[in-house]
C-alpha cells in the first residue's frame, strides 16, 4: 500500500489525513493512519476586510508545523495541501501560500470551487453504496462557501461552489447571541440567492438522494441523534427524515453560544457558527423538498479530505 498524506485548509479548520491507500480493488479505498482536526479560523474577518489576519495565519502555521512532523513522523510519500474559500478569496494570501510551502516543502494548492466541489464528491461517494445511475446530490457546508455536486456512477454530473458558509454568514449578519428575527432572514436571504445560483448550473431537481459532509452537517446530525459525545462511527451514514433534521437545526440555531458549549458533542471551535452552518443546512433542504423528491437526508464523515488522498498519484 501506498501512504499518502492530505491537508484540507478550510475557513474554519484545517485536517490532516494520513492514509494507506488500497488499490487492490476490494475493502476500504484509505486506510487511516493519522486522522486530524484544528479549527484555528483562517478565515476570520476575510469576509469584511478581504485579508488574512497576522493572528489567522499564525494559528494556521502553528497547527501546520504540528502536521509536518506527524507526517515525517508516519513516513507518508505523497502530499497535497488544499486549500479553499478563504484562501482563494484573500488578496494577500501570497503570505499563506509562501509559509505553508516553507513547512511542508509542497506547493499548496488554492482550488477552485469546482475542484473543491468535485474532490468533496470523490471523498463522499468512495464509501457510500452506489446507487448506480441515479443521481446524488452531495452538499459540503464549509466556513466560507458551500459546494453542491450533483454526481452518479460515473462521476460528477454538475458542481456548483456559492460564497456561503457558517464563518462567513455568522460574521456578516448573526451577531447577536441567539441570533434575532431579523438577523436571521438576512442570512436566509443570502442563502436564497446562493441556492438560486447553485441552481442555474446543477440541476437539483433531479437528485433522489442527498449526503451532506462537513462538521456542521455532522454535528447537526449528532443533535438529531441526542449523542452523548461525538460519535463518528453513528453519525456517518445516518439517514435522517427533513423533519427531524429541520428541528435540530432550528434548535441549534436559536439557542445562546453559553447553551451550545455544553453540549456534550459540540467542538469548541464550532459553538460560535454553529448556527449559521444550521440555518444554511435547514434552508438547503427546505429547497430541495420543493423541487424534487427528497424527504431525507444522510451524513457522511468522508468528505474532500478523502477526496484530496484518493487523488494523489
Amino acid at each position: 500500500m501506498k501512504r499518502v498524506a492530505a491537508i484540507d485548509c478550510g475557513t474554519n479548520s484545517i485536517r490532516l489525513l494520513i492514509a494507506d491507500v488500497n488499490g487492490g480493488g476490494t475493502g476500504a479505498p484509505l486506510n487511516d493512519v493519522v486522522r486530524e482536526m484544528r479549527v484555528v479560523r483562517l478565515g476570520q474577518g476575510v469576509d469584511a476586510t478581504g485579508e488574512l489576519a497576522p493572528e489567522a495565519l499564525e494559528r494556521t502555521f502553528a497547527a501546520s508545523r504540528d502536521y509536518a512532523r506527524l507526517i515525517e513522523e508516519h513516513g507518508a510519500g505523497g502530499v497535497r495541501f488544499v486549500a479553499t474559500s478563504a484562501s482563494r478569496d484573500a488578496r494577500n494570501r501570497q503570505v499563506f501560500v509562501d509559509g505553508i510551502r516553507e513547512l511542508f516543502g509542497v506547493e499548496p494548492e488554492v482550488v477552485s470551487g469546482d475542484e473543491e466541489a468535485a474532490l468533496s464528491f470523490a471523498g463522499a461517494s468512495s464509501v457510500l453504496p452506489s446507487r448506480g445511475k441515479d443521481p446524488v446530490l452531495v452538499v459540503d457546508l464549509g466556513g466560507g462557501s458551500t459546494e453542491f455536486v450533483l454526481g452518479d456512477a460515473d462521476g460528477v454530473i454538475a458542481a456548483k461552489s456559492v460564497d456561503i458558509g457558517c464563518v462567513r454568514l455568522t460574521e456578516r449578519h448573526l451577531r447577536s447571541d441567539p441570533p434575532t428575527a431579523a438577523e436571521i432572514a438576512a442570512a436566509e436571504a443570502d442563502v436564497d440567492a446562493a441556492i438560486d445560483l447553485a441552481a442555474q448550473t446543477v440541476p437539483l431537481e433531479r437528485s433522489t438522494a442527498v449526503v451532506g459532509v462537513a462538521g456542521s452537517i455532522t454535528t447537526i446530525t449528532a443533535h438529531a441523534l441526542g449523542l452523548e459525545r461525538y460519535e463518528p462511527g453513528r453519525i456517518h451514514g445516518a439517514t435522517l427524515d427533513l423533519e427531524q433534521i429541520s428541528k435540530a437545526a432550528t434548535e441549534l440555531l436559536e439557542m445562546s453560544r453559553e447553551e451550545r458549549a455544553k453540549l456534550p458533542y459540540m467542538h469548541p471551535g464550532r459553538v460560535d457558527v454553529i448556527g449559521a452552518g444550521a440555518l444554511v443546512w435547514r434552508r438547503i433542504l427546505q429547497r430541495l423538498a420543493q423541487g424534487s423528491a427528497i424527504d431525507a437526508a444522510t451524513s457522511s464523515e468522508h468528505d474532500i479530505l478523502d477526496g484530496i488522498a484518493l487523488s494523489i498519484r
